[in-house]
This record gives structure tokens, C-alpha cells and sequence, in this order.
């Protein structure tokens, strides 16, 4: 993918209800939550080992690409919730990283 995030700054352009419903429909089951203004996916795996990989690859995306997610870590499951904080919502780079993410799956 030869996308990237850029800086995050106050004022960022924010995309729309609709467009991140429409660049979601490209990623398998990631949501978006208008109220919280978010976009989120749960990941499942067999065991915490598999669930620790994952979060350290994710990790690696995030440094990468100087924009990091909320997670949720349980023994099988991974939450990843992306938001611009600096912008108040979703934004471009929020996209980006959900694509980077799909990527490793």
C-alpha cells in the first residue's frame, strides 16, 4: 500500500458519516460509530500468543505511521478503534491504518 498518514494537526479535515461508511465498505467488517466518532473492528484469534503478535504488529503500524489506536486486549479477541483526536474525529488517516491493519490478516 503506498499510502500514509500524515501529521495530525487541529483542523485536520474531517470525512463525512458517508464517506467513512463508503471507504469501510472495502474493509471487512470494521464499523463506524457516528457517536462516538470512531471507526472500530474485532479481531478474534485462538489464544493470547496469536493475540500478542497481533497487537505488536499493530503497534509497529501505528509507530510506522505516527498515528496509534485504541486498543481492547483480551486472552482471544483484539478491539481497535481509530480517531483523529486532534481533529475530533475520523479522518484519512484513520482509513489508512484500518487498510494497513487488513493487510496482515
Amino acid at each position: 500500500m503506498n499510502e500514509h498518514c500524515e501529521s495530525c494537526h487541529i483542523g485536520m479535515p474531517l470525512l463525512s458519516d458517508h464517506d467513512i461508511v463508503d471507504k469501510l465498505k472495502s474493509l471487512s467488517h470494521w464499523t463506524h460509530d457516528a457517536k462516538k466518532k470512531l471507526i472500530e473492528k474485532t479481531f478474534d484469534f485462538k489464544g493470547y500468543y496469536q493475540v500478542m503478535a497481533f497487537v505488536n504488529a499493530v503497534a509497529w503500524i501505528a509507530h510506522q505511521e505516527k498515528h496509534h489506536p485504541d486498543m481492547t486486549v483480551s486472552y482471544s479477541k483484539v478491539v481497535v478503534q481509530y480517531t483523529t483526536h486532534e481533529a475530533g474525529g475520523v479522518t484519512k488517516n484513520d482509513i489508512i491504518c484500518a487498510k494497513l491493519i487488513e493487510a496482515l490478516i
